[in-house]
């Protein structure tokens, strides 16, 4: 069983902002009085307002909330997630020095008091620090290949070499000229099919065009292929990124398979739009219907949740993104700390039910924070190989 996100993170978030708004009025009230006191409280309860509002848009549940402007709704979630981690990191090494000094105040000197300042300010600085880093990481793309068996596998098949790209999110924190470097990339790589697993943008507004313009530079032998993502949902382009993609050679499979020959083999490619998460029942209603006997049964789904659903349903291989590998993972006492945890299981990597295999890649874009820690932009190579 997994915990809502939002389950935990809000009310963190509402007590981190309890607790700046208590010291924000108590600082004021020894500096002000009268109107300007007034005011002053008033300016930090519409700050707290607008940090609240940031930060909902910013959860992965909280992307249905009203469609703002792309370069809005990304600058608005990043600065609230941005203060809620520093203003929570704040409060935590605050109160830890604090609980020192009194402790040990009498067998402290002033060196080690001055040290101990100088290393809580560090502290409370260092996520911004780790964004930095991050910041710069997110346009680290790596190519990663992966063999992937699979029982039975027809010889014709066997060293298919597919690319999976997924999550581009093609907006202010990542650019057209950014997004070539990947498509630069990813051809080199000579793949036999390529595939493309939804979330081309982030919101409203954002260079949907020039993603498919670039999406339309990929080379693979058997053609591009994609499915929907949630932000293809979110602001309402379905209809669009299917018609403008298939103008320029690229088929989005919205319920719909595709059998590939490949010798004397078939390949059948189906796809799905996203499926919102929910029960194992309320997933890939007809998805049954596209599996096709004596084929490899292949299914790209941007959610990775429906993977038991798809196993069950006869597809030996699934491709999924959305996760981002959790964007943001740290590792501390050999445990690792991912916020995509909260949500899923299927988080990044290979995944295996009895005889099906799923492959969730990190993707190439962010959301939220522009920043990648630990959790690196991917460009996947999946081979197939007989087990």
């Amino acid at each position: 069983m997994t915990i809502p996100l939002s389950g935990i993170l809000i009310p963190l978030f509402l007590w981190v902002q309890w607790r700046v708004t208590v010291g924000l009025f108590d600082r004021a009230r020894q500096r002000f009085s009268g109107a300007a006191l007034a005011a002053v409280r008033a300016a930090v309860l519409v700050f707290g307002a607008l940090a609240l509002a940031g930060f909902l848009l910013g959860l992965p549940e909280g992307f249905s909330f009203p469609r703002l402007p792309g370069t809005v709704y990304l600058f608005a979630t990043a600065a609230a997630l941005m203060y809620f981690a520093t203003a929570a990191t704040v409060l935590v090494v605050s109160n830890a020095v604090w609980h020192i000094r009194t402790r040990f105040a009498r067998r402290m000197d002033p060196g080690r008091r001055r040290f101990l300042s100088a290393a809580g300010n560090i502290l409370a600085a260092s996520p911004l620090a780790i964004a930095a880093g991050g910041f710069v990481a997110r346009t680290s793309f790596r190519v990663h290949q992966i063999d992937v068996p699979i029982a039975g596998l027809a010889a014709s098949l066997d060293g298919l070499r597919i690319l999976h790209l997924s999550d581009i999110h093609l907006s202010a924190f990542l650019t057209e000229r950014q997004f070539a470097r990947v498509v630069d990339a990813s051809n080199e790589l000579r793949a036999n099919l390529g595939v493309v697993t939804g979330d081309l943008i982030s919101g409203v507004g954002d260079p949907l065009d020039a993603c498919i313009r670039q999406l339309a530079r990929l080379r693979a032998d058997a053609g591009i292929f994609g499915c929907m993502g949630n932000h293809e949902i979110y602001v309402g382009g379905e209809a669009y990124v299917q018609a403008a993609c298939a103008r320029n050679g690229i088929r989005f499979l919205r319920g719909q398979a595709s059998p590939l020959r490949f010798g004397d083999a078939t390949l059948n490619l189906a796809g799905v739009d996203y499926q919102a998460k929910g029960p194992q029942a309320s997933y890939l209603h007809g998805a049954q219907r596209l599996v096709a006997p004596g084929a490899l049964n292949l299914l790209l789904s941007h959610s990775p949740d429906v993977f038991p659903v798809a196993a069950r349903q006869g597809y030996q291989l699934m491709l999924a993104g959305h996760t981002h590998g959790g964007q943001v993972t740290i590792e501390i006492l050999e445990q690792t700390v991912n916020p995509a945890r909260f949500f899923t299981r299927y988080i990044h990597g290979l995944y295996r039910l009895g005889g099906a295999a799923a492959y969730v890649t990190r993707g190439i874009g962010t959301i939220g924070i522009p920043a990648r820690i630990g959790a690196l932009p991917e460009i996947t190579v999946v081979r197939l190989r007989k087990a």
